[in-house]
């Protein structure tokens, strides 16, 4: 079961779609919220959750403070599932009084989102089925690289047997941590 760990959701389950998507754990998901706390990066923060699955990092992310949140997912199922946990998370900030972020759940791919999309995003996360292979992540990094504020956080979740992704010249990888089976790599715009 899937839950939102913290923020004025707090302990929500999730609905998760039955096939198709590979959930993150758990202990990764609190480790990249840990990062992103430490940071604060979350509070008013504009959130883009790519291969959104059941869209537990985006609502994370909402519970904790961002404004806005855009989950992107492909398959109709999880989409729908996405929609139920996304109407979830904004009856709970009802009923905790708080301020309703706005999410916006989008029935299409990756590529086809980002190609007519509009920044700037504060957080993206990443977390493609892992047999994406690099040059898709690739492609999908230079088309989100624009729309990325000049601060932005993008969190890329991987199998940890594959290299490192392969990056634009306008992004650049500041970290990478694994965790069994995952790795997350932190990307940020370069700095010039």
């Amino acid at each position: 079961m899937t839950r939102i760990v913290s923020g004025f959701a707090g302990s929500l389950s999730l609905q998760v779609p039955k096939s198709g998507t590979r959930p993150t754990s758990d202990r990764v998901r609190e480790a990249i919220f840990s990062a992103l706390d430490a940071r604060d990066a979350l509070r008013g923060a504009r959130v883009l959750d790519l291969y959104a699955g059941s869209g537990a990092l985006g609502l994370e992310a909402a519970s904790r403070g961002a404004v806005s949140v855009v989950l992107v997912e492909r398959g109709a199922a999880a989409a729908q599932v996405c929609k139920r946990n996304a109407a979830a998370v904004v009856s709970a900030a009802r009923a905790a009084r708080q301020s309703v972020p706005d999410i916006e759940v989008r029935a299409a791919s990756v590529q086809a989102y980002l190609g007519g999309a509009r920044g700037p995003f504060d957080v993206v996360f990443i977390d493609p089925p892992y047999e994406v292979s690099d040059a898709e992540l690739f492609a999908v990094l230079t088309a989100l690289e624009p729309l990325l504020a000049d601060e932005a956080e993008v969190c890329v979740e991987r199998s940890a047997r594959t290299p490192d992704p392969t990056l634009p010249d306008g992004l650049a990888l500041v970290r990478r941590k694994s965790y069994g089976e995952t790795a997350i790599h932190w990307i940020t715009p370069a700095r010039p």
